[in-house]
This record gives structure tokens, sequence and C-alpha cells, in this order.
């Protein structure tokens, strides 16, 4: 085969030895893309989705029929009272903080139930000083149930969420940046069982970031009053340009309204700007396209075991979310595998990644991502702290194709 790109003989046997021990895992991933894919459809069908609802809006963004009507779709998938889904969030840390200002109040006390919450989130609880604004500032309490042997601690959440003064728990379903396995949805209805007999009247919401549509429920399924995910990632397809979502309990979805925008204004205004077209699309692609991204972790992983090195999950482990673990050792190899990455991108290939103090992190982050969409994760990237133990988090793949190419390139840089 005659092209530009260059990977190795060893390489290319090495991709073809790791496709054969996939056939399973990805039988697995097609059975449940097909389901959602199915539920997807239906709901468009039941809301009689019509070329009239791409139309934009501009200016307050009164009575987009669109946009409303979009809501109501994300709800039924959910199987939710309600649901937001806005561009003007501009990330999902931005739509989880909107979720958690609109459900507490001062007195009240935040509860994280597996750990410490993503990076750009400590910010927002106050754990972290980055800035005037946070929970703490406004008189909330933040604590956190730390893990046990990197699994959810019941007893420990036991006794946290028995305090009244207990009003919201935060459920991570991804890893983050931290060692411990992804949340099933299952898991996360036992962790939604435990906080619902100790404390009724807490409300539980979950970071659903990268794990929309992996298995065939979400956590509103199973006892979540709200998710909270970012339309960059899974449920936008790879054709969503910005915004998040919101779906669940009817007065947790309009607190976060009145948050995102102001008391009064709530979800009324909001103009679309002719992206509703996008928002409409990528959802119906989303199941599609988190079956390519699932495709392309498996593949790494197998991939890099057969090069010596350890993933998490394993390419045999039933996934829950898009992110795949690498652990790479040490900083030189974290850097060979990023820039791979980038050179396998369709975007800025020629660019040589570089760590640097991102924004909302405690030490410099590596980050490779030649996206269509800045920062869209369910492109294929790879970024990682530049910390110990040196792992690298992979996610994304718009095509398991191009996906795969790029998880070669990278094992080539990581072989020169």
């Amino acid at each position: 085969m005659d092209d530009t790109l260059q990977i190795s003989g060893r390489v290319r046997d090495l991709a073809e030895q790791a496709e054969q021990g996939l056939r399973e895992q990805f039988a697995r991933i097609d059975r449940i893309a097909q389901v959602n894919s199915q539920r997807v459809l239906a709901a468009f069908q039941r809301h009689r989705v019509a070329e009239s609802y791409f139309a934009g809006t501009t200016g307050y963004g009164y009575d987009d029929l669109g946009r409303d009507k979009l809501d109501e779709i994300y709800a039924e998938l959910f199987g939710t009272e309600d649901a937001l889904v806005r561009l003007q969030f501009v990330n999902g840390t931005h739509a989880i903080a909107c979720a958690l200002f609109g459900a507490l109040k001062a007195g009240d006390v935040l509860v994280s139930a597996v750990g410490a919450p993503y990076d750009t989130l400590l910010g927002v609880v106050g754990a972290v000083d980055k800035g005037h604004g946070s929970l703490r500032d406004y008189g909330v309490e933040y604590r956190q149930v730390e893990l046990v042997d990197d699994a959810p601690d019941l007893a420990g959440l036991t006794q946290a969420v028995s305090d009244p003064r207990v009003r919201a728990v935060l459920i991570q379903r991804s890893r983050g940046y931290a060692t411990r396995a992804s949340l099933s949805v299952e898991e996360i209805g036992k962790l939604c069982g435990v906080i619902r007999e100790n404390n009724p009247s807490a409300a539980i919401l979950v970071d659903n970031c990268y794990g929309e549509f992996v298995e065939e429920k979400e956590p509103t399924h199973v006892g979540a009053d709200l998710v909270v995910g970012s339309l960059i990632k899974n449920p936008g397809g790879g054709l969503a340009p910005t915004g998040a979502y919101l779906a669940g309990r009817r007065d947790l979805v309009e607190g976060a309204a009145m948050r995102l925008t102001c008391p009064g204004i709530g979800r009324e205004c909001g103009a679309t700007l002719g992206n509703n077209r996008l928002l409409y699309q990528g959802l119906f692609l989303a199941p599609h396209t988190v079956a390519q991204a699932l495709k392309t972790a498996a593949f790494a992983a197998r991939l890099m075991e057969l090069l010596g090195y350890r993933a998490q999950p394993r390419s045999d482990e039933v996934r829950h979310d898009i992110i795949q673990m690498l652990h790479l050792g040490g900083p030189e190899a974290v850097k060979r595998f990023c820039k791979g990455i980038q050179s396998g991108a369709p975007v800025d290939s020629y660019v040589t990644p570089e760590p640097w103090d991102m924004p909302g992190y405690d030490c410099p982050v590596i980050m490779a991502a030649g996206a269509f969409i800045q920062g869209a994760s369910i492109e294929l990237s790879a970024d990682a702290p530049m910390r110990e133990p040196y792992t690298v988090y992979l996610q994304g793949g718009l095509t398991y194709e191009s996906g795969k190419t790029g998880v070669m390139l990278a094992a080539e840089e990581l072989l020169r």
C-alpha cells in the first residue's frame, strides 16, 4: 500500500494481531450501538422532528422551536422530567457548576461520593482557590468520601450523607485523572440506593461526561436525579460546535437554567444562531460515533499491551466510558506517545505537543488533539498531567479507521 504515513511493518503486524483478539469486544460494542441508535431514532420520530426545527434564532432566542424540542428529546432519552441543552454552556465544568449552584444554597453541604472530582471542578467547590465565586465563597460546605482500594466506600458514603445538612451528592462517572476504574451504570445505581436510603431529600447529581451511550442505560435510569455532560464529548457526535446538557428532575434543571442566565430569565433566552441542525444531527450520530471511540480505545489497549505497557481498562474488559488509560512510566514516553497521536490527526498534524500550565490544573498538562472542534474529546485526543505515574488518557476517534491509524502512529513514535 502506497501512503505517506510512516508505519513500519512491525507495527502493522502488531495491529493485525491486536484486532484479531478484539472480535468479541467489537461485537459487544456494535450491539450496544444498535440498541442506542434505535432509541435515538424512535425519539426523533415520536417527537416528529421536522426540517423547520433546524432554523436558528438570534438576539434573545425567544420561541426557538428546535431548541425547545431538543430539550424534550434529551429528557426522553435519559428518562427524565426535563432537560436543558444549550450552546451557552462553555464546557462541561460550567454546566456542572450551574447544576450545583442551582441545587445548593448557603448552609448546605455538598458531598463528592467517589473522592475528589475532576481537577477543573476543585475551584468550583472551593477545595482550591481559583478566584472568587466558588460554592465555598457562597457558604456551601464541601466534603468528599475517599476511595478505598480505588473503589467507592459505601460505608463511608452512608456516614457522610446521613448528615441532614447534605443537600446534594456529586458522582463522577469517569475516572478523570484518577487511577480508579470508571463507574458502570449499575455501580452508580448502587451508590444512588445508599444515598436515597440514608438521605432521601439529597439531590443526586452525576457528572456523565465520557459515558453517554456507552451502555444501554444512563444514570438517570437507575436513580440519579440529574445528569450533566458536554456536547463536544459523546452526545454531540462530533458535530456539536460547543455546549452542554442537563437532564433530570424539573426543579434541578430549572435551578441550573437560572444560574446559566439569571433569575426570571432562565431557559427562555439563548439564541441558537443556526446551530440546531448540528445538535440534532450530532445526537443522531452519537451512538455510532461513541462505538467508534470505544473500538479505538480497545485497539489502543491491546496494541500497547503487546508492546509491554499496562492499560486500564485492559483490552478484554467491559468499558463504561470512552477513556483509555495507558501507563507509560516516564515523561519522555508520554511526550512521544502524544506526538504520535498528534501526527495522526486531520488538523494540525505537523504540530508537536508540549506540556503547558493549562487553566484549572495543578501541574503542566500535555494535550494532543488535532480536532475539527477545539477540545472535542469525542475526536481522537490524548492528554496527560506531567506527574507520576506518567499516565496518558486517550479518548475519542470519529471513525475507528482513523483512530486506529493514530494509535499505530503513536506506537511507532514510542518504538523509534
